[in-house]
């Protein structure tokens, strides 16, 4: 099937463009409830599952960004001027 290149390069394509939709949903301001937390965490592993069989490192790296997302923002503390996490 000599059609099969041009539907993977325009799948990947796709996926390239729907990491951009997703990456706009991760912001804070829109995923501010848990309601809104998980519909990022499904839209995310969603991606990944469709980008696992992608050969473009361009969607794998969008995956890994994607993926970042998901991961809790971390603080520093201190108390009286000490770091303490």
């Amino acid at each position: 099937m000599p059609n099969i290149g041009t539907i993977d390069v325009a799948l990947d394509e796709m996926l390239v463009n729907l990491a951009a939709i997703v990456r706009r949903l991760a912001r804070p301001e829109v995923t501010r409830t848990p309601e809104a937390r998980r519909a990022l965490a499904q839209s995310v592993h969603q991606y990944a599952v469709c980008a696992k069989r992608s050969s473009d490192p361009r969607v794998h790296e969008l995956k890994s960004q994607l993926e970042e997302t998901l991961k809790p923002s971390l603080r520093i503390v201190a108390i009286d001027g000490v770091k303490v996490a």
